[in-house]
């Protein structure tokens, strides 16, 4: 508590010199390296001691928002990247096993956080689906909804306040629908496991925030993923005074046409005494949490400066994945509406997410008649 009230004078001082000289406050360096911490009381409620781990992904896909949350054999989808991103989805639930999703959250009905969930669904089954709207002119949701309903489910619009179960973990909804503008529209949820939270925030901007600021909201988080990509509509100064997390995530592509992150906002990260991680220079950022301490890992550049934004962002070789039905007896494989495809039986039939040269390497060939 003693380093929080620290951060917190530190933040405050910060805001009244901005104030006093008009200036922006220089953007500081600080090396980021895999954390094993012990995390400071974030959550006044009491809570009984959890027994497990709470592990949280959040997935590199790009200019856009995924996360992936396990807690003793649960899980739940907070957005799902861009419709390009579908493969993708597919592939990182296969990896991780997770055939079933008990929730799936579209924070917005924007693409870039809903348009790959239909490649989630197309591998893991649903249980509850949340989004803000359950209509909304695009293709991309019109598919999110066709799959949410595939799984004999239906889209929900929670209400704020509404709270549930995650395993051990507690989940509740703190804004919905806040105004008419999709962005601010996005479901703000936080997630308690022990002593440690997670804030999500969405796309939402400084509208929402304060909003959750008059309302007193319970915003305190050991772990932020920062509004809308790092834009600086969002992350204001007073409510970073009120979540003081200790880790904060943007979600965000490489060389993107928007300049996310902004400066302003990191710039206002740093004077928060946040320990930043992003996307486009880390790739996969998975937090792991026993609710007292917090392991973070990441796929690449563990090191990487992330407040300094002339820093180039590495990225792995591209990998094209591709969606196929294989029949194994015959060692063929189809577009997934080939009509030679149908005709596979059960027992020969299965769905492939890779790419085209492995499968070839495999020993199978394309469909004379599709040719995939």
């Amino acid at each position: 508590m003693k380093n929080k009230i620290l951060r917190g004078f530190a933040l405050l001082l910060a805001l009244l010199t901005l104030a006093g000289c008009g200036a922006a406050t220089q953007v500081g360096t600080q090396p980021v390296t895999e954390a094993v911490a012990t995390v400071a009381t974030t959550n006044p409620v009491e809570t009984t001691a959890p027994t497990g781990t709470l592990k949280v992904h959040f997935i590199d896909v790009g200019q856009a928002d995924a996360a992936l949350l396990q807690c003793n054999g649960e899980n739940m989808l907070i957005d799902g990247g861009n419709a390009e991103d579908s493969n993708l989805m597919y592939t990182y639930l296969k990896k991780q096993n997770v055939t079933h999703l008990d929730y799936v959250i579209g924070t917005h009905a924007h693409e870039d956080h809903i348009g790959g969930l239909s490649g989630a669904l197309r591998y893991a089954s649903v249980d509850t689906a949340y989004c803000p709207v359950t209509d909304y002119d695009s293709k991309v949701f019109r598919n999110f909804a066709s799959s949410v309903e595939a799984h004999n489910t239906t889209l929900q619009v929670p209400d704020v306040g509404t709270t549930f179960s995650l395993g051990e973990a507690q989940v509740e909804i703190l804004a919905v629908n806040t105004t008419d503008d999709t962005n601010n529209s996005s479901i703000v949820l936080r997630v308690d496991y022990g002593q440690v939270s997670f804030l999500f925030t969405g796309d939402a901007e400084r509208e929402v925030e304060q909003v959750l600021l008059d309302r007193d909201a319970n915003l305190s988080a050991t772990v932020l993923k920062v509004g809308h990509h790092g834009s600086d509509s969002s992350t204001t100064y007073p409510f970073l005074r009120e979540v003081m997390p200790q880790y904060s995530v943007i979600s965000v592509g490489k060389d993107n046409s928007y300049g996310h992150p902004t400066e302003e906002t990191i710039s206002r990260l740093r004077d928060a005494d946040t320990q930043l991680f992003r996307t486009d220079l880390q790739g996969d950022i998975i937090f792991t949490t026993d609710g007292k301490t917090v392991q973070v890992t990441v796929s690449r550049n563990q090191n990487a400066d992330t407040f300094d934004l002339s820093q180039e962002a590495t990225q792995p070789p591209t990998v094209v994945m591709e969606f196929y039905i294989l029949n194994t007896n015959s060692k063929k494989f189809h577009e997934e509406h080939c009509p030679n495809a149908e005709n596979i039986s059960d027992q020969n039939r299965q769905a492939y997410t890779g790419s085209r040269e492995d499968l070839i390497a495999q020993g199978y060939e394309p469909c004379k008649n599709c040719n995939p």
